[in-house]
């Protein structure tokens, strides 16, 4: 039976005698997230959702990755922690929550790569995160389960491959990264960004973080350069192919994540049409012109 906001109010005895408020917020795709005001005082609850499992979360590493990450300065504190629940209680962050129009904008890409850096230079995760390894455990969910993928998915599959060796080539050191920034996972607090939400988290090529953010933000070439360019200091064409096949990489799992969604969540969202976008941003950028020199490149350094 799913947990319910009301059963995490009552697991917690600093709340008992504590007049509280809750209300539901918008915008989670996995889990259900609550602002419970307690005396006033402002607190993020996250219930996970059903049949995560599914999507290759594990929550005892969020956990710890979420500690690292409020350690490194640039995340929410945990509050309190109900382990056989799988439910935090967070720090409110207070300011506005970023969307894909504000962080587009030019003076973004500095402020962005601030904090990934903040958070790359932190306290290590205690797991690693590997695109690869995690879209090939999503695809024996699918065929398991027999949901349905856009048509003319698996013949894009052998790409995964193809990126991954161009990508071995000349590696690049783990980071603690979040894995999963979109627009939605940014919150300016007047002073910097800080990054929320750690599901998804573990140690990861940097350069597949700035690819997430430039998906779910709908970067075009220009802003994905900007944002390499804040990132590393310098105008890499090598890093910037890297961060290009790992777009293309994003798109390639997190399809097979929405349809997984689509099959099996409760969340009042469209994950079909979520799906859709992302196999249609692979087909782009896989049949393009500037993909056979994206392998190339990042094998050249």
């Amino acid at each position: 039976m799913a947990t319910t906001i009301e059963e995490v109010v009552t697991r917690i005895p600093d709340w008992q005698t504590r007049s509280v408020t809750i209300v539901p917020l918008i915008g989670g795709l996995t889990n259900l997230n609550y602002r419970v005001e307690v005396d006033g005082t402002p607190y993020v609850v996250r219930v996970p959702g059903e049949k995560t499992d599914l999507l290759s979360i594990n929550r005892e590493h969020e956990y710890h990755n979420t500690l690292a990450a409020a350690r490194a300065g640039v995340g929410a504190t945990v509050v309190h922690h109900i382990p056989d629940l799988s439910v935090m209680v967070l720090e409110f962050i207070n300011g506005p929550t970023m969307n894909g129009e504000q962080l587009r904008r030019p003076e973004m890409a500095p402020r962005i790569a601030s904090s990934l850096r903040q958070l790359h230079t932190g306290p290590a995760f205690v797991n690693e995160f590997n695109m690869f390894r995690t879209m090939e455990f999503y695809l024996e969910i699918v065929r398991k389960h027999g949901m349905t993928v856009p048509s003319g998915y698996t013949e894009y599959i052998p790409v995964a491959g193809r990126i991954e060796r161009a990508l071995a080539a000349r590696p690049l050191p783990l980071v603690p990264c979040n894995n999963d920034l979109m627009a939605e996972n940014f919150i300016d607090d007047g002073t910097m960004l800080r990054l929320v939400d750690y599901e998804y988290s573990g140690n990861n090529d940097p350069c597949f973080e700035l690819a997430h953010i430039c998906n779910e933000a709908d970067f075009g070439p220009e802003l994905l350069e900007a944002l390499c360019l804040a990132y590393f200091g310098r105008l890499d064409s090598a890093m910037v192919a890297r961060t290009w096949l790992y777009y293309c990489m994003a798109n390639l799992g997190w399809t097979l994540w929405g349809a997984i969604q689509h099959a099996v969540s409760e969340i009042a969202f469209d994950y079909w049409d979520w799906t859709m976008i992302k196999w249609r941003r692979l087909q782009d950028k896989v049949e393009s012109h500037e993909f056979e020199r994206w392998l190339k490149e990042v094998q050249r350094g």
